[in-house]
């Protein structure tokens, strides 16, 4: 049935979906991983830079150990 549409011409919203779907997941992982990475271990030369202040503080202790 998607070939015929797609032979016919007929639109679908289909790749709009499909689009949206990639774009709001891209967006969550850079900000989960910029989240992640701001809260991790600095790399050497970082050390001493200031975190951003949307970013917000994450006890890294786990109460579980």
């Amino acid at each position: 049935m998607v070939l015929l549409q797609v032979a016919t011409g007929e639109a679908s919203s289909f790749p709009w979906a499909f689009t949206a779907v990639y774009a709001v997941g891209f967006i969550a992982a850079v900000t989960i991983g910029s989240i992640a990475w701001y809260n991790s271990k600095r790399p050497p030369g970082w050390e001493e830079k200031q975190r951003p202040d949307i970013v917000p503080e994450v006890d890294n202790q786990d109460p579980n150990v």
